[in-house]
């Protein structure tokens, strides 16, 4: 006598669909779960890295605009007439005498240690210091009331003959190891009386 299975009830069927409930009852592996958390160490180191670079990379915003500002002071005050204040004789005439503003005697802050790692504070006596002769910050007319993470300077060579250069350095210690980071910024005077400024900055050890 022959029997007939019904294939709905095949129980070969049935013990397999078993298999496959007892497998998704068993959830992740061990490896897989290693797998999964090995994952997101990366993703979580990538994630650390991108945003202390982009932290960064917002700091050094300051030290770029700031020496933008520095170079702009120093072609005005190139452009202002430094004639002598003497009174002219009729007919007399008198040259217009263009030339850089003198160097500052010392940067804002003075000493790195004040932007190691930290902000500094500036006041008005810091851009003040060369009042006396009318030089450097004084002359460019240049000052920063926000607190700052760089250190500023403003030096020259010559005095604003063509081939003369003024140089503004911003020198930061971001991650306070030490090791200074520099933008700088040159503007050199032209056989025409004009100032040519380097087109970008140069910039070594950004992120220190």
């Amino acid at each position: 006598m022959t029997h007939h299975i019904d294939p709905r009830n095949d129980p070969r069927d049935q013990r397999f669909e078993r298999r496959i409930e007892r497998r998704g009852a068993a959830g992740f592996t061990l490896i897989e779960l290693m797998i999964v958390v090995a994952i997101v160490g990366i993703l979580a180191v990538l994630a650390i890295y991108g945003v202390r670079d982009y932290i960064a990379n917002t700091k050094t915003a300051e030290a770029t605009n700031a020496l933008g500002l520095i170079s702009q002071d120093a072609i005005t005050a190139y452009e202002r007439e430094g004639m002598a204040g003497t009174v002219l004789s009729q007919t007399a005439s008198s040259l217009v005498a263009r030339r850089f503003c003198a160097a500052s005697s010392t940067s804002v802050p003075s000493s790195a240690a004040a932007i190691q790692g930290k902000k500094y504070q500036s006041s008005l006596a810091d851009w003040m210091v060369d009042s006396a002769t009318g030089a450097g910050f004084v002359c460019l007319k240049f000052q920063m009331d926000a607190p700052q993470y760089y250190m500023y300077s403003y030096a020259i060579t010559g005095t604003g003959a063509p081939g003369d250069t003024y140089t503004a350095t911003a020198q930061g210690d971001l991650n306070a190891d030490g090791i200074l980071s520099l933008y700088s910024i040159t503007g050199s005077v032209t056989t025409s009386r004009t100032i040519a400024v380097a087109p970008n900055l140069t910039v070594v050890r950004p992120l220190d």
